[in-house]
């Protein structure tokens, strides 16, 4: 399975209301060196609703280039729109990116049958690996089991983002599709859940900020060290909530500027956490920065 284990949902900072490349690339490199297993730009903690193509092709091409091969990139490339997403999943494709992420329609609010048919068509058109990316919350529609079925007989349809916060349903796809294509988990809090349920890893906010442990809980899992596994995530609880006290990813922004990693900006309609809400970010930064 190429897309497995700890992957981090990069932001994308803003410098005076551009895209800072500089910045970005210099956060690829904290991660790789951390040791992740991946990298997701242009998700919805990468802000892509609010990013130009323009600004969508040089945030794919900056990670892809600083990465170097080091490890798999897997653009984010999913719209409202299935033509729009096929052209963001050409221009990754251009790029180089090793895979596309693909959320489902949200506002449209497509049918089974639809989402079917979006999914399938960018799939065989893109003509790169791809990771589906099921979050009701923020699409309401949800890729049901049967939907599934039918679009794990696509080749290139390779793994799942599961964002329900439903472990139940992570274990009911791996029950019915292992080996078809992988399970992530789409929510920090979860991640140890759904791997012990089958899941393959996951796709990280919390990695933006701390790397290394997210990699290790993952790691140690895998390599059967479960204990420690769960010590250490069991530690990291406090903060993985506290990434989602606000709408991401202006929590994780805010907590990547305390550090100095980034401009604390964020683009309209979203705005940077509260104060209130910013004393718990950094209190839980606090707990966790030093480990």
């Amino acid at each position: 399975m190429m897309f497995t284990g700890a992957l981090t949902a990069l932001v994308t900072p803003f410098r005076g209301g551009q895209v800072d490349i500089a910045a970005l690339r210099e956060l690829v490199e904290v991660q790789i060196q951390a040791g992740i297993d991946g990298l997701v730009p242009c998700g919805s903690t990468g802000e892509s609703i609010n990013l130009s193509d323009r600004e969508y092709r040089d945030v794919v091409r900056a990670v892809v280039e600083q990465t170097g091969g080091r490890v798999p990139v897997v653009a984010g490339a999913g719209t409202a729109s299935t033509e729009h997403s096929l052209e963001l999943a050409k221009i990754a494709r251009e790029a180089k990116a090793d895979g596309v992420m693909i959320v489902s329609p949200y506002y449209n609010k497509p049918t089974q049958e639809g989402l079917f048919a979006h999914f399938k068509t960018i799939a065989l058109e893109a003509s790169l690996p791809l990771v589906l990316y099921n979050i009701p919350g923020r699409t309401c529609v949800d890729i049901s089991l049967e939907t599934l079925e039918r679009l794990a007989g696509i080749a290139n349809i390779v793994a799942i983002k599961e964002a329900t916060g439903n472990v139940l349903r992570s274990q009911e796809i791996v029950a019915t599709f292992a080996g078809r294509f992988a399970v992530l988990a789409g929510d920090d809090a979860l991640a140890l859940a759904i791997m012990a349920v089958g899941g393959k890893g996951v796709i990280s906010v919390s990695a933006n900020v701390i790397p290394s442990q997210v990699v290790s809980v993952v790691h140690m899992f895998r390599d059967g060290d479960i204990a420690a596994a769960l010590d250490l995530h069991q530690s990291l609880l406090r903060f993985h909530q506290a990434m989602f006290v606000e709408t991401n990813p202006a929590p994780v922004k805010a907590a990547l500027a305390m550090l100095g990693r980034i401009a604390p900006e964020i683009r309209l309609p979203l705005v940077m956490p509260s104060d209130a809400s910013q004393e718990k970010i950094r209190a839980a930064i606090e707990m966790v920065v030093s480990r």
